[in-house]
C-alpha cells in the first residue's frame, strides 16, 4: 500500500526587517520575502519523493549551499549535509538541476548563497 508523503521544506533564510512605515529597507525586505515564497513554491514543485524510499518508508533531511547570480541562475551547489540515504541523497542534484534558475533576485541584489533545507516526510 503507497503511503501518502509530503514534501515539507523550510527556507532558512536570514533576511528581513518589518517596519512600521514603508521605507527603501521595508520594502526590500518584502521583496526579498517575495523571492523567497518563490523559491518554496519552486523547490514543493520540483522535489520529488523516490518510489523506492516510499516504498520502504525512508524520509531525510538534507542541506543544500546555493549561489545564485541576479537573474536567478544558480552558479554552483554543495551539500552541506546529506540525508544518510542513498536514495534521497541521489535527488539533491536533479532538484537542484530543475530549480535552475530560480527566480531572479530582488532588485539590488547581484548575486546570493544561501543554504535551502530539504525534508523528505511520509505521512
Amino acid at each position: 500500500m503507497l503511503k501518502k508523503f509530503s514534501t515539507f521544506l523550510v527556507a532558512a533564510f536570514a533576511f528581513g526587517f518589518a517596519f512600521a512605515t514603508v521605507t527603501p529597507a521595508a520594502k526590500a525586505a518584502d521583496d526579498m520575502k517575495s523571492w523567497q515564497r518563490a523559491v518554496i513554491k519552486s523547490v514543493a514543485k520540483n522535489q520529488r519523493y523516490p518510489r523506492s524510499a516510499i516504498a520502504r518508508e525512508i524520509e531525510g533531511k538534507a542541506k543544500v549551499r546555493l549561489v545564485v547570480t541576479a537573474d536567478g541562475t544558480i552558479t554552483s551547489h554543495e551539500v552541506v549535509e546529506q540525508t544518510g540515504e542513498k536514495v534521497l541523497d541521489d535527488e539533491i542534484p536533479k532538484l537542484v538541476e530543475k530549480l535552475n534558475p530560480l527566480p531572479a533576485l530582488p532588485a539590488g541584489k547581484d548575486g546570493l548563497t544561501f543554504v535551502l533545507p530539504l525534508n523528505w516526510t511520509l505521512n
